[in-house]
Parts: structure tokens; C-alpha cells; sequence
């Protein structure tokens, strides 16, 4: 054997160590895996209720819900355990200390909204035990629970964006695409809570575009200057849309019947969602109008800039992003929506009517527009649609900027 060639045993050693370094941590799987978890168990929670009724506590979309919160708890905090007693040099420069304790900072946010959760569970068994079925999805025990929600997705987000900036080259790809496709779960989860205000037949009104506008711009340009791919925000828009669609198709599948009275609205299976809003067109907008300025995002995400972009340029930006996120939206928004009510829709895929509960007496107003006379649009409703949708922008670049930089 050549004294210049490597032997059978230096392969066999060197190989698997750059198969293991080029790997991303299973813990950024397993976060996602339970992230999803939140917005699924949501939808299947939003149609017991609608198909069924209130039961009790102990119904399979309730648990999935919880273990959409324990899962990255009992994950991150094994995590800080390794950090804190049995941690690298490495792994302790990249974390924050809390009680004593060292752990990247998103694996302290999850754990708060974790505890609220659970802590969520008895008041809602009680709500519902002394005021009955809701009547609405938000509501005081449902409020604690979203609040809990959303700080468990916050700190998932946190540590995603976090293992990307920390990741080798070779895993930059895949860990944006990871970061993204989070970020798509948290828009459903936004969207599961906002059911209420965005119905199809809601969809002439002013109110629907202001509630548009409030946390989706924010969310998609998080993505789009974030998470370190191209067309965050179109892959974060395309995830949302795929979870709704497969819950339209799946819950059907499924016989049920109400178990509470009265029963206006008969039906024989789970009730499936609205057909979800057509945000991947203003995403795409959106991954365009940020690859517009992508030198300076380049240069910050690879630490090369030289100089920091002009106090301005995020505000106007904002301004831009805003009045192309609102007008896109209802130009998509506003004919798709007399689509979904036209017979046309009445169809498994786009669920002209399915969606509706077993409480709501049937009538022609299901697939017409509700009465907007108190809430038409007009342009006062849009620019306090723009409004909201300028702080969303603004804030959504101030904190894509903030992750695109985290490695705690």
C-alpha cells in the first residue's frame, strides 16, 4: 500500500465525525415537531367544538395542544441541563444564565409560556364547566392559553434563529428552511385565533383588513430577512396555507355527531376550517421586494458591513412593505372571497359551507356577505389598516433584524 494514501481504519474514523458535524441538532427537529403541534391541535379543537360541543377536558385535540407546549419544555429543559453541569466552553458562551441555570435564551421563554398553558387547563375546564359551550374562541381561559401559545412559539422561534446563526456553513440552507417553515406555524396559530374576524363572508368589510394587518406582515417579513434563505416568506405563507388545507381535507373523513342542544345545524362529521387566506401572493411580494435590498442583509448576516444602514431606512421600508402587503391582499382577498361563497367552492377542497357549527341556524347568510353598513370600506378603514399594518412591518423588520443576529 502507497505510505501516501489513507488507510481503511483513518476513513473509517474521519467519516462518520463529517456526517455527524454536518448534521443539525435533532432538538431543532423535535422544536418544530412540537411547535406544529399548537395550531393543528387548535384547528381540531375549533372543530369538536363546532361539531361535537363540549364534552370534556380529556379530548384528543386538548392533548395534542399541551403536548404542543410540554414537548419543547421537557426538550429545552434537558437542554439546559446539559448546558449548565455538563456543557462545552462553547455551548455556555452561547446561552444565558437564569437562577443558576445556562440555556440559549429561547429555552427560558418557552418554558414561561409552557407553565402558562398548563396553568391555562383548569381554568378552562372550570369556564367551561360553570358558563357552558363558547360561544366565541377567544375568551378569559382561551386568552391565558394563547398568551402561553405564543411565548412557547416565540421561544422556539428563538432558539431556531439562534442554532442558525450558530450553524456550519454546510447546514445554512437547511436550518433557514427549518426557521421559515417555523415561522409558517406560527402564522396558522395566528390565524387559528383570528378565525372569528376572517370568515369569507367577513371579507368585504373594513374590520377584516385591519385584523389582516396586524400580525401576518410582521410574520412574513420576519421570514423573509431572518431566516437565511431565499423566499423565507413565501415557504413561511406556503407552510400556513398547507396545514389549513390539510385539515380541510382530513377532518371530514371523520363521523361525528353534536352532543349538545340545541342542534340547528346537523352534521355527520368533524367540521373542517375556512379555506385559509391567500397570503403566499403578498409573500411573494414580500421575499421580492426584500431581495431588492438584500446587499446590506447579506453583508450583516455574513458580520462583513462596514457601516450601518441610515436611522430611516427601516421606517420607510415599513411604509413600502405596508401599502404593498394591504393592497395586494385586497385585490386577492376581495374576489377570491365571492369565490369561496359561489357555488363554484361548494366542493371538499375549498369548503364553501362545511365550516360552520352545529349552533348556527342554517340560512341564505351563510353564503353571503355579512351586513357591513356600520363597517364599510372606506378610506378612513383602509388607512387604519395601513396604520396597523406599518407598526406590524416595523416591528417585523426590528425583530428579524434582532434574530437575524441572535446566537443565544
Amino acid at each position: 500500500m502507497d505510505a501516501a494514501s489513507p488507510s481503511i481504519s483513518t476513513l473509517s474514523q474521519t467519516q462518520p465525525a463529517t456526517s455527524v458535524a454536518a448534521r443539525l441538532p435533532l432538538q431543532v427537529y423535535l422544536a418544530v415537531a412540537g411547535l406544529a403541534c399548537l395550531p393543528i391541535g387548535l384547528l381540531w379543537d375549533i372543530s369538536h367544538h363546532s361539531t361535537i360541543g363540549r364534552d370534556t377536558f380529556w379530548t384528543p385535540a386538548h392533548i395534542l395542544i399541551q403536548i404542543g407546549g410540554i414537548l419543547p419544555a421537557m426538550l429545552f429543559a434537558g437542554i439546559a441541563l446539559k448546558t449548565t453541569f455538563r456543557g462545552t466552553d462553547e455551548e455556555r458562551n452561547a446561552s444565558v444564565s437564569f437562577w443558576g441555570m445556562r440555556a440559549p435564551l429561547g429555552v427560558w421563554v418557552t418554558a414561561w409560556g409552557a407553565l402558562a398553558m398548563v396553568t391555562s387547563a383548569p381554568f378552562d375546564d372550570w369556564w367551561h364547566n360553570r358558563y357552558g359551550l363558547d360561544v366565541k374562541i377567544v375568551s378569559p381561559p382561551h386568552a391565558v392559553l394563547g398568551l402561553g401559545m405564543f411565548a412557547v412559539g416565540m421561544g422556539v422561534l428563538l432558539f431556531l434563529f439562534s442554532a442558525q446563526n450558530r450553524a456550519k456553513t454546510e447546514n445554512r440552507t437547511r436550518s433557514g428552511l427549518i426557521c421559515a417553515l417555523a415561522v409558517g406555524v406560527m402564522i396558522a396559530m395566528w390565524a387559528d385565533f383570528a378565525t372569528e374576524f376572517t370568515w369569507p363572508n367577513a371579507q368585504h368589510g373594513s374590520y377584516f383588513y385591519r385584523v389582516v394587518c396586524t400580525p401576518f406582515p410582521l410574520l412574513l417579513l420576519l421570514a423573509a430577512r431572518a431566516s437565511k434563505i431565499r423566499f423565507g416568506a413565501t415557504i413561511a405563507a406556503a407552510t400556513y396555507m398547507f396545514i389549513y388545507i390539510f385539515m380541510i381535507l382530513v377532518l371530514p373523513l371523520f363521523p361525528a355527531h353534536p352532543k349538545l342542544a340545541p342542534v340547528y345545524h346537523p352534521v355527520d362529521h368533524m367540521v373542517p376550517p375556512a379555506f385559509p387566506l391567500l397570503l403566499i401572493v403578498p409573500a411573494i411580494a414580500i421575499d421580492l421586494l426584500n431581495g431588492m435590498f438584500s446587499r446590506w442583509a447579506a453583508e450583516q448576516a455574513s458580520g462583513t458591513s462596514i457601516s450601518q444602514p441610515p436611522w430611516w431606512r427601516d421606517w420607510v421600508l415599513a411604509a413600502v412593505f405596508a401599502a404593498g402587503f394591504l393592497a395586494i391582499v385586497f385585490a386577492v382577498q376581495w374576489p377570491f372571497s365571492t369565490f369561496l361563497l359561489s357555488d363554484a367552492a361548494d366542493n371538499r377542497f375549498f369548503a364553501r359551507s362545511g365550516h360552520w357549527p352545529y349552533f348556527s341556524q342554517p340560512g341564505d347568510w351563510m353564503n353571503k356577505f355579512f351586513d357591513f353598513r356600520e363597517d364599510p370600506v372606506r378610506p378612513k378603514g383602509i388607512a387604519l389598516a395601513f396604520l396597523r399594518g406599518f407598526i406590524s412591518a416595523r416591528v417585523g423588520l426590528a425583530l428579524g433584524r434582532y434574530l437575524l443576529q441572535l446566537k443565544r
